[in-house]
């Protein structure tokens, strides 16, 4: 379901993507609004399910997390019952930031972060491996991040 957006909402999303803790009123001048007006339209977005939330962006390597790992999974079946079984077990993970379903080679993708190389191996033998179904693990290590972001182009 796509939501009808006007310029002014566009310019909201586009504030508030970058700035979470903006003021309503500092963003209503941003916009061109009344405060009132911003609000509601705010309201709006978050009552569509446009906005899903506000959160705070940590830096992953002062966090202590300068590794990051994209890794592939393969199951042994692919009927529902797997899949929900290897989903729900993800779900508490905080290793895994992100959990993938795809089409094509693999089952799934995850990107992991880690703090070495033996919290990876840790990660990997006795986390990712032990899930339920997984016949497969390939991972990629990255070298560097070259662009991460959450801001939608809307």
């Amino acid at each position: 379901m796509t939501i009808e957006l006007d310029s002014r909402d566009r310019s909201i999303l586009r504030i508030l993507q970058t700035d979470g803790r903006i003021t309503n009123s500092d963003l209503a001048e941003k916009v061109h609004l009344s405060p009132s007006a911003c609000l509601r339209r705010v309201r709006q977005l978050e009552e569509s399910g446009l906005i899903k939330g506000y959160a705070m962006v940590l830096d992953d390597r002062t966090a202590g997390f300068p590794g990051t790992a994209f890794v592939f999974v393969t199951l042994d079946q692919q009927g529902r019952a797997s899949l929900e079984g290897f989903e729900q077990a993800v779900q508490n993970l905080p290793e895994i930031l992100e959990c993938h379903l795809l089409a094509g080679a693999h089952d799934y993708m995850m990107r992991v972060i880690y703090r070495d190389s033996a919290d990876f191996e840790r990660i990997h033998t006795d986390i990712i491996t032990q899930l339920p179904g997984v016949t497969r693990v390939q991972s990629t290590l990255t070298l560097r991040t070259i662009k991460k972001t959450s801001v939608l182009p809307v």
